[in-house]
């Protein structure tokens, strides 16, 4: 299957269309972005994190019949995407890979499997003239069946699943001595960060393995045997909103099935291009459910598109696993928020549970100079990259107009706390299907299989 090499710099400034404008530079969290003004920007991929967030903002473009010394369709191939591609072609892009999506869904001889990210649902419709924000998981379920996907999964199912991982791991820090505060681990720019900035405090990360890397993980064993598959057979195929998450599907040691777990990552847009190239018209599309068990999902996978959601998330199942009770309230408005860093403190039976929440990577500097100090008191501290977390994402459709920003971002949050609010079941261990899984497969969180499956390690990537 697909082969890509992690030194390859996935987000890149074509020096052609570059105008040295340097708003891209403004928002990059990790000062990657080099260059003097009025002159073409160049990124360190030793420092970049490939969030995506210089590709969102980007304003230098070239039109689609604009005559430029390289011509518009080797800068389409360049870029990995497809050449039915109608739209402007901006500086900074991600390099993509939607053309190997597109070749394997002509393949009958494999089994092809999809999830889509939560944040993907609040995204989509807006690349076909949908309102900002508008909610369309049913329509997204129907066009990747349109695609040819023999299974279309949920992220949002192993949200749920990281939620019983990561919530018995951070119980099992707390009451046994473990190191904290207990870092999420979903984001995989935010890690890459602390590889490569803060490798001291790796140990401070969680071991769980992000929902994409779950699933993948899940899909090619448990999904394998429910489906009568043979797992070699299976291309895995996941929809983010993120520019980070091919690199993260590539780690090395993203293969605890036996397999690569995710064969390739693709964004929000390039989804968008997929779907226009096979002229599926996405507005008459009927609303269709995701594929059980493996697509069955509860509110709290729903948020963790959102800043704030894995965090609450984690609570609203940490509160019941710990004092065997219902909790009082399951909207813990607390830890929601938009870009910043801030605290809360939540009673979970007599523990004072003292988390964190962090949106945006640029804020978190000070909270890791405060660990390395010991002056950190925190249990629990959720990093997301991007500035409103998912929704916000790199790989979502790209808003030309600043005075959208707000209004998407607003919208896009509103659409994922809604339909968690509309949901039968909120909490991530009353999913039937999670209960389902650990009875037929898993065993326990944190039991041999979990540990084997869903949890993974870090390593350093400071140079000396």
């Amino acid at each position: 299957m697909l082969e890509m090499s992690t030194n390859t710099a996935m987000i890149n400034i074509d020096k052609e269309l570059c105008t040295g404008c340097r708003r891209c530079s403004e928002v990059c969290p990790v000062d990657a972005i080099e260059g003097k003004d009025g002159e073409p920007q160049q990124i360190n991929i030793d420092k970049c994190v490939m969030c995506g967030q210089c590709v969102q903002i980007c304003k230098g473009y070239a039109p689609m019949y604009e005559e430029i010394p390289t011509p518009i369709s080797k800068k389409l191939y360049d870029r990995g995407m497809l050449k039915s591609v109608k739209e402007p072609i901006f500086a900074a892009y991600n390099k993509g890979h939607v053309r190997e999506v597109s070749d394997l869904l002509q393949n009958k001889e494999v089994f092809k499997v999809v999830q889509c990210a939560p944040a993907v649902r609040v995204g989509l419709a807006e690349d076909f003239g949908l309102e900002l924000g508008t909610l369309t998981p049913g329509k997204l379920a129907a066009a990747l069946r349109r695609l040819g996907f023999d299974r279309v999964y949920d992220t949002n199912f192993t949200a749920d699943l990281t939620i019983m991982e990561e919530g018995t791991e951070l119980i099992k820090r707390v009451t046994e001595g473990g190191t904290l505060p207990m870092f999420t681990s979903c984001c995989p720019a935010w890690v890459k960060y602390v590889e490569q900035t803060y490798p001291e405090l790796i140990a401070h990360l969680s071991t769980c393995k992000s929902p994409q890397q779950m699933a993948g993980a899940v899909f090619k064993t448990y999904g394998a045997r429910i489906n009568n598959v043979n797992p070699a057979e299976m291309y895995s195929v996941s929809v983010m909103p993120c520019t980070c998450k091919p690199f993260e599907a590539n780690r090395e040691e993203m293969n605890d099935s036996g397999y690569r777990d995710v064969d390739v990552a693709i964004t929000t847009r390039e989804l968008a291009q997929l779907i226009k190239d096979k002229a599926i018209d996405f507005h008459s599309l009927p609303e269709e459910e995701f594929d059980n068990p493996l697509g069955n999902y509860s509110g709290a996978g729903t948020i963790f598109g959102l800043t704030g959601g894995v965090m609450e998330a984690a609570l609203r199942t940490g509160y019941e696993l710990i004092t065997k009770q219902s909790i009082p309230s399951v909207d813990l408005t607390a830890v929601r928020g938009g870009e910043g860093f801030r605290t809360a403190e939540v009673e979970v039976g007599d523990l004072k549970l003292k988390v964190g929440v962090v949106s945006g990577l640029q804020h978190v500097e000070p909270l890791m100079e405060k660990i390395k100090t010991g002056e950190c008191d925190l249990h629990f501290v959720e990093v997301m990259t991007c500035p409103e977390g998912c929704i916000s994402g790199g790989g979502q459709p790209k808003l030309i107009f600043d005075e959208d920003k707000s209004t998407a971002y607003n919208n896009r949050k509103a659409g994922l706390y809604n339909h968690d609010a509309n949901l039968e079941v909120r909490k991530s261990h009353e999913n039937p299907a999670i209960k389902e899984i650990y009875d037929e497969f898993l065993g326990e969180p944190l039991g041999h299989k979990s540990h084997e499956l869903l949890h993974t390690h870090y390593k350093s990537r400071k140079e000396n």
